[in-house]
């Protein structure tokens, strides 16, 4: 459980080097965005392997109904994702797509786990996605982007559907079937 916490906790800290220590990174140029890119990279190692070899310890037995819920709220998390990378209409619509969809993601796993490697994980990166939106809330201005075409989006749903059988697939493959039966 330690290497998953500490994994955690570098993950936010790398993620917080900028806003938090701007006097510290901003002298570092190119090299600085490198460190933190590496820290990054030893993070999600440190969490995979943390979270895959951590000790299950019940803590609560999620009902089965979450299972569906959690599955819909995945979707959505991957469309959502989605939207910072779009050139279609809806790409103005969120100021923060990729921490909003981390933050239901986070939840919905939360939803459907009830160990404390899973509580360590996903409620890490939701409290780190929370934090975040409110760094970057207080350290800059929104320029809202222009618009797009609303055929981009409709590429959008499709490349979300294609995503999330992929990550399904995955997950089946890992052992963990996201879907109940």
């Amino acid at each position: 459980m330690t290497l998953l916490t500490l994994g955690v906790i570098l993950w936010a800290a790398a993620h917080f080097f900028k806003r938090l220590a701007p006097g510290v990174r901003g002298p570092m140029g190119d090299k600085g965005k490198g460190l933190v890119a590496v820290a990054i990279v030893i993070s999600l190692l440190m969490m995979i392997f943390g979270y895959r070899g951590a000790e299950f310890i019940h803590v609560w037995a999620p009902p089965a109904w979450t299972v569906h819920l959690n599955n819909l709220m995945m979707l959505i998390a991957v469309f959502v994702y989605g939207m910072s990378a779009t050139k279609g209409r809806l790409r103005g619509k969120m100021r923060h797509p990729q921490l909003t969809a981390v933050k239901i993601w986070a939840v919905a796993h939360l939803l459907v786990n009830g160990d404390l490697a899973s509580i360590i994980l996903f409620g890490g990166m939701l409290a780190w996605a929370v934090v975040s939106v409110i760094l970057i809330n207080r350290s800059e201005v929104w320029v809202r982007p222009a618009p797009g075409e609303a055929k981009k989006d409709i590429l959008l749903v499709v490349i979300t559907l294609v995503l999330f059988g992929v990550m399904t697939g995955i997950h089946a493959w890992l052992g963990v079937s996201p879907f109940p039966g």
